[in-house]
């Protein structure tokens, strides 16, 4: 009898509340949209992050045939086989305990299974390019990817070698931009969430002001406290339950339209968010982003390999704008 009745006057307050109940389901919708974005687009800095860092490596430019800007390359000459050889052993002595697997590739290999594949044609900015542009390199995989600055060290200046680029770098002003932005929906998230806890108590304070006298009479009869504030209470938490809900489906409906199925179709390098991804982060927008660092990357890029380019390409390039 006590929950039906509390349930007919939640009811009634929210039948008599309706510009209010939208007000406060509005300012709640547009909160857990910001919320929910800044948790989505921290989930795919770690879906990418986690995808490429397990996969990054340290390439090691040998130096071409031909002019380089390099001085441990003035000879001209690109490493022989021999002095190849020499250079793995010599990371393998003095870079055993940093680097855990060291891949040749040639520049043949390079140019049909990585730079092929980016500009099927051959064509870079507006240049057809063979495998006799490309360069021999050294791919190494490090089993602590922070100690780039100790192998570049080792193997900056060596003769042979041209470059030692670490492919984080390429990554890492990405990703700085995408910190940035969740910082600023965080905050525009933190602003809205406070707005729509004092509208949602300034609603509860006007509709109990709108039925003191049923409150009065209801207190004279005896009834308790909880009785009597329950349904203005569950009138805030449905208003506030239905913005939240519709900002679920928005973020969904937004992830599928332009995440699902754009950009994952024009971009399949990169590993993107699913749905999946934000109905399972829906209830870290209530409880804390700390729930969601089980969430783990679960897809894999082989875009990492293709993001650089010889420095000899790059360099010729430039040279003829």
């Amino acid at each position: 009898m006590r929950l039906r009745f509390i349930l007919s006057e939640t009811w009634t307050s929210l039948t008599r509340n309706v510009s209010m109940i939208i007000s406060v389901m509005l300012v709640t919708f547009i909160s857990f949209l910001f919320i929910g974005a800044s948790v989505l687009t921290q989930a795919q800095i770690t879906k990418a992050k986690g995808d490429w860092y397990d996969k990054v490596e340290v390439v090691v430019w040998l130096c071409p045939d031909g002019t380089s800007q390099s001085a441990s390359c003035s000879t001209g000459k690109a490493p022989t086989q021999q002095e190849i050889v020499d250079l793995e052993d010599v990371i393998s002595n003095e870079l055993g305990s940093d680097v855990s697997k060291i891949t040749y590739m040639s520049r043949e290999e390079f140019f049909k299974n990585t730079f092929l594949k980016q500009y099927p044609n051959g064509v870079y900015e507006g240049r057809t390019l063979t495998a006799s542009d490309m360069q021999d390199s050294l791919r190494l995989k490090l089993k602590d990817p922070t100690k780039y600055q100790v192998v570049s060290e080792v193997l900056t200046g060596r003769t042979g070698v041209e470059a030692v680029v670490d492919q984080r770098q390429i990554f890492d002003p990405v990703f700085s931009v995408l910190n940035r932005a969740t910082v600023v929906t965080v905050v525009l998230a933190g602003v809205m969430v406070v707005v729509a806890i004092m509208l949602t108590a300034t609603t509860i304070r006007m509709s109990a002001a709108s039925r003191k006298n049923e409150t009065e009479i209801m207190r004279l009869v005896g009834a308790s406290n909880w009785t009597i504030r329950l349904p203005f209470i569950l009138e805030g938490v449905v208003a506030s339950l239905l913005g939240s809900l519709l900002a679920v489906g928005a973020l969904s409906g937004i992830v599928k339209v332009f995440v699902t199925d754009w950009l994952a179709t024009s971009v399949q390098w990169m590993p993107f968010i699913t749905q999946t991804t934000v109905w399972l982060t829906a209830p870290c927008w209530w409880w804390g982003p700390c729930c969601c660092r089980r969430l783990r990357p679960r897809y894999r890029c082989d875009a990492i390999s293709r993001c650089d380019l010889p420095p000899r390409v790059v360099r010729d390039v430039r040279s003829m704008r």
